[in-house]
Parts: structure tokens; C-alpha cells; sequence
């Protein structure tokens, strides 16, 4: 069965704009709701949301079709992916969901389901919920009397930061640490700031004041610039940012210098294989990685597993094979000790814990390998295939030979927007450029 509304991180799309309206959201919840009623208990969906202003359009709509087949709804509000994760576990809940479009504009919205287990749903399971999202979803209609019923959650703040806290290791502080937190005006403008301060640190915050349009707004981690800024202004140790629903995070050195996922993880999976924390003998990510990682990988013994993009793939497989640190280059660190998804702020916590024990600079710390040049650019299209066309799979294979051994390219279409990414990396930074620029240029042609 194609999937019709499920992407790579759930339901995503432009708010009030087929997938993401109020009449999809209902369905989401009545069949979301049919497919994990099991039982005769009360059943309960934890609902967290970022910062947009379509959320407050969402929310009640996605409660609405949970409490009409019989689901009571815990509402969190503004909530990090993670915490939504971590409460559907914690409060023996059947269903969570995060309403967010991770890190795209204020425009966009989405939906992400976790299961009981606060692990993202499988392919398979979503395609069985859009089967019924597609078919009749009176069939679950409750009786009157076996309604829903909402609350809020009032301190799900506060469980949230004891629960990162926890994660920390015991006995060591941050005090004397100097920190940047840009929470992206996203889901973590309280909780981060929080936990951060009471662990001894001396805070400077940006990216906390949301109004429903600015999430992602040239702050974040998909935009670093004001953060890496800050932190040399200020003189600070370090800056941290997250992106509009925390579930990824980029670090600046102390001369704000960025630090993307793959040295993130690289300098994790070092200090837990050398304190013999680390499981599986190495670490999982995707296709996206540099190839950097995976040679100084091998230099210590360790081993870089590759799957599809997709924090959800890398999981499976860190499941599926015993492995505990593992994500993306993009900053989605899943760290299987602690979390069941990607956690920014549980990810930057161990990356300091490495740091203060190390007692030296994240510059000296954090930078484990030096990357080969990557170069990676994005492709709108609208409608038709054009990877299929023949003039752009000749100037693929064009670009193969040209980087021969010495690199790679990796084209793929975009699972939540419509766009094509061309990635490209090899010794040769000016002939990686060139390849990727052919690349490009044909697929703007086959699209014109």
C-alpha cells in the first residue's frame, strides 16, 4: 500500500492545507485512537505541541477524535518531541503525539504518533492507520457514556527537567561552564534554560520568546548564526542549539565554532567506549554522514552502521542490534541508555559531561576527526519524478566516476517537503562543489 499521508517523521505539510487541516488532524485522532484500543481500561494519549500558531487548531481537533472513541486526552502543551516520548512511558499512557513540524517555519505543521512504548510508530503500523483514516471511523465511535474525557497535565514542566537532570551523571555539576541555549523560540524555551541553570551553569538564553511565528526564525540549528555569535560575544564555554521541537542539537566551540551531529556523536561514542558504556562496538547513523566519521571510526576499533535517512531507521536498527548511541549529522542523537527518539538537550548534557570530565575546551574536546569535504544542496521540484529522467541518472553516473574512490554521491528525495538533496563529498573539495552544481543543474532542467 503507498502511503498517503505518513512521511519519514509522521504527517507533515502547510497548516491549514491538505494533510495538515482540523478534518485530517480528527481523523488522526479516531484512527490513531481505534488502532490502540486494546482492552476494557481507560485509555490514554498524551498530546504535546510546539510553539505555531496553527497548534492551537490542531490540538483541539486531534483531542476531539481521541475523546470520540473513547481516549482520554493528557494534554501537555508546548513540549518538547522527547517529553512527549517520556510521558506516554511514564504515565502508562496507549498513544502519544506531538504536534510539530520539527524544523521547518511557522507555515508548516505536523503530527507524530509514538506507541506505549514512547518508540515512533512502524511503517507498517502507520499504514494500518491510514487504512483507517481512509475507511469508515464511525465504526470506533464510542457510546455516550464511554466518551472521552480531557485534562491537563500541570507539572509535566517539571517531570520533563527532573527527567533530563537524571540523565546527567551523579556528582559531576556545570558549574564554572558558561553556556548559550538557543531554544529556537520552539517547544523548549522553558524546559531547557531550566535544566541547564539548575545544574550549576551560568545561562545566557536566546530563541525563548515565541509568538507563534517565529519558531525556527533565523535561530536554531538549522540556523546557527546568532547562537555562534553570541557566544563569542559573550565569551562563553560553549552554545547549544536546539531545533522548534528540541529533538536535534548542534554545539559551537568556544570560538563559535559549529559542531554538527557526526563529531557529536564521535566524541560520545569515545568517552562511552573508553569507560566500556558503549554497546554493539560502535555507533549507528545514516547514509548522510561523512565519510570522516567512519574512517576514524575504524581507527579505534569501532564501527560506523549506515541506514536510511531517518532518525525512526536509526533507532530500529540500534534496537534491532543491541547498538545505544546512535542519529544524524543534522544533530538527531539518539542515546538508547536514555531515550527512545532523538533529545537534544539529553544529547548536549552528555556531550558537557564529556567535557567537564575531560577539563579541557569543547574545541579540544569536541573536534575528534576532521571531515572530508561534503557539499550538499536542495532541489525544489513540483510534480513528476525527475530522478527518473535520463539526462539527470547520466549526470549522476558522470559525477560517480569523477570522485572515483576517493568519495561518494548520494541523491535522494526529500521525506517531508518537496525537494531533492544533493550530497556529495570526497578529498576534492572544488571537484565535490562542481559535481554537486551538475547534479543540480540537471535536475532543474528536467523539472523545467
Amino acid at each position: 500500500m503507498t502511503r498517503k499521508y505518513f512521511g519519514t517523521d509522521g504527517i507533515r505539510g502547510t497548516a491549514n492545507r491538505h494533510p495538515m487541516t482540523a478534518e485530517v488532524a480528527l481523523r488522526v485522532g479516531m484512527a490513531a485512537g481505534m488502532q490502540f484500543t486494546r482492552g476494557q481500561h481507560r485509555h490514554r494519549v498524551v498530546i504535546g505541541k510546539d510553539t505555531r500558531l496553527s497548534g492551537y487548531m490542531l490540538e483541539p481537533a486531534l483531542t476531539s477524535g481521541f475523546v470520540a472513541v473513547g481516549m482520554d486526552p493528557i494534554i501537555v502543551g508546548p513540549m518538547p518531541t522527547p517529553a512527549v516520548a517520556m510521558l506516554t512511558r511514564s504515565l502508562r499512557a496507549d498513544l502519544g503525539v506531538m504536534i510539530s513540524a520539527s524544523h521547518n517555519a511557522y507555515q508548516d505543521n505536523g503530527i507524530k504518533l509514538f506507541g506505549p512504548d514512547g518508540f515512533k510508530l512502524s511503517d507498517e503500523v502507520e499504514l494500518e492507520i491510514e487504512s483507517r483514516m481512509e475507511g469508515d471511523v464511525s465504526e470506533g465511535y464510542a457510546e455516550s457514556d464511554k466518551l472521552g474525557r480531557a485534562l491537563r497535565l500541570e507539572d509535566s514542566e517539571g517531570r520533563y527537567i527532573e527527567h533530563v537532570k537524571q540523565t546527567f551523571p551523579k556528582g559531576l555539576r556545570l558549574d564554572g561552564l558558561k553556556i548559550v541555549i538557543d531554544c529556537a523560540n520552539g517547544a523548549a524555551y522553558k524546559v531547557a534554560p531550566a535544566v541547564l541553570w539548575e545544574l550549576g551553569a551560568e545561562v545566557i538564553p536566546i530563541g525563548v520568546s515565541p509568538n507563534g511565528f517565529n519558531i525556527n526564525k533565523d535561530v536554531g540549528s538549522t540556523s546557527t548564526e546568532a547562537m555562534r555569535a553570541k557566544v563569542v560575544m559573550e565569551g562563553a564555554d560553549l552554545g547549544i542549539a536546539l531545533d522548534g521541537d528540541a529533538d536535534r542539537v548542534l554545539i559551537a566551540d568556544e570560538n563559535g565554532a559549529l559542531l554538527d551531529g557526526d563529531q557529536l556523536m564521535a566524541t560520545i561514542a569515545t568517552a562511552w567506549s573508553q569507560r566500556g558504556r558503549l554497546n554493539g562496538g560502535g555507533l549507528v547513523s545514516t547514509v548522510m554522514s561523512n565519510l570522516g566519521l567512519e574512517i576514524y571510526l575504524k581507527s579505534i576499533g569501532l564501527e560506523l552502521v549506515r541506514t536510511q535517512v531517518g532518525d525512526r531507521y536509526v533507532v530500529e536498527h540500534m534496537r534491532e542490534h543491541g547498538y545505544n548511541v546512535g542519529g544524524e549529522q543534522s544533530g538527531h542523537l539518539i542515546l538508547g541508555d536514555h531515550t527512545t527518539t532523538g533529545d537534544g538537550l539529553v544529547a548536549a548534557l552528555q556531550v558537557l559531561a564529556v567535557i567537564q570530565q575531560a577539563g579541557r575546551s569543547a574545541s579540544k574536546v569536541c573536534r575528534v576527526f576532521e571531515p572530508l569535504p561534503q557539499v550538499l544542496k536542495n532541489v525544489r521540484f513540483g510534480a513528476g519524478a525527475p530522478l527518473e529522467d535520463e539526462s539527470v541518472q547520466a549526470a549522476i553516473a558522470d559525477g560517480e566516476a569523477r570522485l572515483n574512490d576517493a568519495g561518494r554521491v548520494l541523491i535522494r528525495k526529500s521525506g517531508t517537503e518537496p525537494v531533492i538533496r544533493v550530497m556529495a563529498e570526497g578529498e576534492d573539495e572544488k571537484l565535490v562543489g562542481a559535481v554537486v552544481d551538475d547534479i543540480c543543474e540537471s535536475i532543474r532542467q528536467a523539472t523545467a
